[in-house]
């Protein structure tokens, strides 16, 4: 059996053109995630063991029938890091051809490190400042793991951005200034800052305590960009 057969997948977006900026992409959600942070969009593929999820035997067929029609192949979640196939996994996807991109939170600060040398493109999630990390999370000790896994992937030569979401709730402006402080003392050159979407959160309380359509103000971007060099606002 392949490496990409004992997947264990959540779902599949055969095309897309924002999961890897620049690239046109199919996206692989993977089921299982050790964290549970309220404002996830995914929450039906924190469970490693879901029901739901189907094994990866198809993908092979699905990736045949794309060659050429592709750059890229994304793996999301989830977490992507909580699966023991992922390294080669992603080894076969660059055998075929394609690039390889990851979307993590660096959960699981090995496997990323293993995962490094087949992958030409991160995405990495961070959540908060590292005290407020739990807060996030939902997980005492996460902040330490997610620091070590961005010291990884900073150093590693491998392309890549630091995203956050920013729910009122959970990250002021304060704290949003502390993480830059953290972000620009590990090296980190791209930070994208996304607000809080409702859609697809299951937490009722943190719905409520967002305001619909609200933005970052300008004058923060502008603060947040002298400790981040290039800061983007998206969505």
């Amino acid at each position: 059996m392949t490496a990409l057969a004992s997947l264990r997948v959540g779902g599949v977006v055969p095309f897309s053109a924002v999961d890897w900026p620049g690239k046109l992409a199919a996206v692989v959600f993977l089921q299982g995630c050790p964290w549970r942070c309220g404002y996830c969009h995914n929450p039906h593929l924190q469970r490693g063991d879901a029901p739901d999820a189907t094994p990866g035997v198809a993908l092979d067929d699905f990736l045949d029938a794309r060659t050429g029609l592709l750059d890229a192949v994304v793996f999301s979640g989830g977490e992507p890091t909580a699966q023991a196939a992922l390294p080669d996994a992603l080894r076969e996807i660059d055998a075929r051809g394609f690039a390889a991109g990851l979307h993590t939170a660096g959960a699981y600060p090995r496997r990323l490190e293993a995962s490094l040398g087949w992958t030409s493109w991160v995405g990495f999630d961070v959540k908060a400042p590292a005290r407020r990390y739990a807060a996030v999370t939902r997980v005492p000790g996460s902040a330490a793991v997610a620091r070590a896994s961005l010291r990884l992937v900073v150093a590693s030569g491998v392309d890549y951005e630091v995203r956050t979401t920013v729910h009122p709730a959970l990250l002021d402006d304060g704290a949003l200034l502390r993480l830059g402080d953290e972000l620009a003392s590990l090296g980190v050159r791209r930070w994208v800052i996304q607000p809080f979407r409702a859609q697809g959160c299951a937490d009722a309380a943190l719905v409520a305590q967002a305001h619909e359509g609200a933005r970052l103000d300008a004058s923060l971007v502008a603060r947040l960009a002298e400790r981040v060099p290039a800061v983007e606002v998206r969505g």
